[in-house]
Formats: C-alpha cells, sequence, structure tokens
C-alpha cells in the first residue's frame, strides 16, 4: 500500500488545477479517496471530524450485502438443477452455476451506472458521489436472475438520472434508486418481474423442465389462492423453515431471511442503519397480518402473520432499502411511524390486491415520499410540547 501511496501522490498533480489532466480532476479524486482515507479537513463551521466518510459508510453496506448475494448465487444454481431434476448437485457447483448467472447482471448495473456518475461528476465539476457503491448491488438484487441484461442497462439509468442526478445526486433524492430501477422494469416490462415468467435461471420458456417442477414463488401461491378463491393458499415449495432459509424461487438476493438478518446484525453492529426502522417494519408488517387473520375474508388473510414477514422482499426490503438514511425519516420519532407504516402498506398491497402479491416496493416508495412530511410533523410537535412547556414554567 506504501508504494500505491507513492504511485498515487506521484501522478496527483496532473489531475489538479494547471495539471495535464485537470479536467478529470473528478475522476481522479475518486479513486483516490476509494483506495485511502481523505487527508482533508473542514477549516470552518461547525463539523463532526471522524476518519468514516461517505465512502467507508456505504463499503460497510456492501459487505453487510455480501450473505444475501452469496446465499442468491448459490440458490440460483440449486433451483436450476432442481428444476432439472438433478438432485446431487454439490454447494459449489450450484454456487458456480449461479455465481456464473448473477455476475453478468452486477457488471452491468456497475459499469451503467458508475459510467452515469462519472459523466455526471465531469460536466458539472464535481466530486464523484459514492452512493452507488450500495445502489449497484442492491439493483442486481432486487432483480430475477432470467431478466435480459439490456432492461438491467436501461433501469440503471434511469434510476440514476432520474432518481439521482436530477435531484443534485447523493443526499438529495427523494427516492430509493434501486427500488426506482425495480419499478421501472415492474411497469415498463411486467412481465419479467410480476412472477408471470418462471424465476428459475435458463428455463424461462419451461425447456428441460422436470414434470411437476413449479417456478412459482410463495408470494405467486397465496396471490393465486385469493384470484381463483381457494379455501386455502396450496404452497408449492416447501415450508416456513425453506423460506426462512432461502431455498426457493425468488429474486437474487431476496429469497433468504437468515442471510438477511446477518447483514441486518452487521448493519446494527457498525451503527449505520437505524434499529428504529427495522423494527417498526417488522412491527407494522407482523401486527397488519394479525389484523387480516381476525378479518378472515380469503385465503392469503387466513396465513399466519409471520409469513409476510419471511416471504417474498419484506425482510430485503425492511433491512436495506427503507433504512436508506437519504430518503427515510431523520427523527427518531418519525423513524417508528415511517417504518411501521411501511410494514403495514406491504402487507395490505399484498392481501388486497392479488395481482400485485409483492407489496413492499409499493409501500416504500410511497413511504420515501412521505417521509419528509412525518418529519415536518414530528418537530411541529416537538415545538409546540415545548411553547406549553414554556408558558407553564411562567
Amino acid at each position: 500500500m506504501k508504494r500505491l501511496r507513492e504511485l498515487i501522490d506521484k501522478i496527483k498533480p496532473n489531475f489538479e488545477k494547471g495539471g495535464k489532466f485537470e479536467k478529470l480532476h473528478s475522476t481522479f479524486d475518486a479513486f483516490e479517496t476509494f483506495l485511502f482515507v481523505p487527508n482533508r479537513v473542514t477549516r470552518s463551521g461547525s463539523h463532526i471530524r471522524d476518519c468514516l466518510d461517505l465512502k467507508r459508510v456505504m463499503i460497510v453496506v456492501v459487505v453487510a450485502l455480501l450473505p444475501a448475494l452469496l446465499f442468491g448465487m448459490y440458490n440460483t444454481g440449486l433451483q436450476h438443477f432442481r428444476a432439472m431434476g438433478v438432485a446431487d448437485a454439490s454447494v459449489w457447483t450450484c454456487f458456480w452455476f449461479g455465481f456464473l448467472k448473477v455476475l453478468p447482471i452486477i457488471i452491468v448495473s456497475y459499469v451503467v451506472g458508475l459510467g452515469i456518475e462519472f459523466i455526471s461528476a465531469q460536466i458539472r465539476g464535481h466530486e464523484v458521489n459514492e452512493g452507488f457503491l450500495v445502489s449497484g448491488m442492491l439493483i442486481p438484487m432486487v432483480m430475477p436472475v432470467d431478466i435480459p441484461l439490456w432492461m438491467v442497462a436501461v433501469a440503471t439509468a434511469f434510476a440514476v438520472i432520474i432518481g439521482k442526478e436530477v435531484f443534485g445526486g447523493t443526499g438529495m433524492n427523494v427516492f430509493n434508486p434501486a427500488l426506482l430501477a425495480r419499478a421501472f422494469v415492474f411497469f415498463g416490462y411486467t412481465p419479467y418481474i410480476s412472477g408471470e415468467k418462471v424465476w428459475v435461471a435458463g428455463l424461462s420458456n419451461g425447456t428441460g423442465v422436470v414434470d411437476g417442477f413449479s417456478g412459482a414463488t410463495p408470494l405467486t401461491d397465496a396471490a393465486s389462492a385469493v384470484l381463483t378463491k381457494a379455501d386455502q393458499v396450496q404452497w408449492t415449495h416447501g415450508a416456513p423453515i425453506d423460506w426462512f432459509l432461502g431455498t426457493i424461487p425468488g429474486c437474487i438476493g431476496e429469497t433468504s431471511t437468515l442471510a438477511i438478518l446477518i447483514g441486518a446484525v452487521i448493519l446494527l453492529w457498525t451503527g449505520i442503519a437505524s434499529w428504529r426502522i427495522m423494527l417498526s417494519v417488522f412491527a407494522g408488517g407482523y401486527l397488519t397480518g394479525l389484523l387480516f387473520n381476525l378479518i378472515g375474508a380469503n385465503a392469503y388473510m387466513d396465513i399466519p402473520a409471520y409469513y409476510h414477514l419471511i416471504i417474498g422482499g419484506f425482510a430485503f426490503g425492511a433491512v436495506f432499502m427503507a433504512t436508506d438514511p437519504v430518503t427515510a425519516s431523520q427523527t427518531n420519532t418519525g423513524k417508528f411511524i415511517y417504518g411501521f407504516l411501511i410494514g403495514f402498506l406491504a402487507v395490505m398491497i399484498r392481501v388486497l390486491n392479488p395481482g400485485y402479491p409483492e407489496g413492499m416496493m409499493l409501500a416504500i416508495l410511497f413511504m420515501n415520499a412521505v417521509a419528509p412530511l412525518i418529519d415536518y410533523y414530528v418537530v411541529q410537535a416537538n415545538i409546540r410540547r415545548r411553547n406549553r412547556r414554556l408558558k407553564l414554567a411562567k
């Protein structure tokens, strides 16, 4: 690392003002600060001095995402070989197959997203925003593995340009960019992400699938029970323990609640994510599930409340999407309200709109828009309480 530092210091003057490549200063600064903690400090104003800059925060989030990503690669291979009738495929065989399927999606996401970020920074003469270090990983993880790469590229471009850059870049965006990418695919190319197609790598056309294999997710099973007016849900993939472990079809990073909770521990232990939001999202979803159990108007309402927490993208959204510090509520009280309403809306959309069985995406995007309003009323309530105490003191 010492020699790398010396090399960077040697070529650095070429990228500074007056240097041969001064127009590429933003690009050079991005790579330098990614490799080494910046040696610049704030000279004026009231600021917190800390070595933990935005890049380090984002890297911690990427590390927290790795358990879900690595399991998603393994599960991609597992579902493929199950569909082909290969029951004795090894862990390594499954993982390697999934790795080769998922890696191109990650590469496309980063190449397109970072390319736009770098171009935007150069045009504006600003530093490159670090936020896409996480968004570039989240976008592939909320996509089905058989999605066309060009679709990932278009969705990523939409999320970065419309979701971030038009608002001013990282820290200024209203909506979570990764969810915007998913929403773009859902509304623009619905069959690829609505569950209409089989979510198993290489089997979109059904060729080679063994008899009796179903690529339906648990959410699709529950929604089908409502649409067909069945007395109860017929689960085609295992039991709750399988859903918790993640050995079921689904989006790349969303199937394993266990792997997601490992990531949650990392985020909470490092203080990166808000426990208030995570806890309230799960509480909101569970209590809403209990409420629908009391109503019991259809088969979806009758499923145990905790099922909602371990199927679909509920856990992934609660841990990695709802806790986005830019788009979430900022006040402590607001975080409880924000998280609870996400859980409530996600389950309500699932149960009341079987045509769209996964409600987490829409719930979070809606609450992203409402978060500033929640904070406003929380602050105003605090002001009114303090004014009342001040009048009583007088």
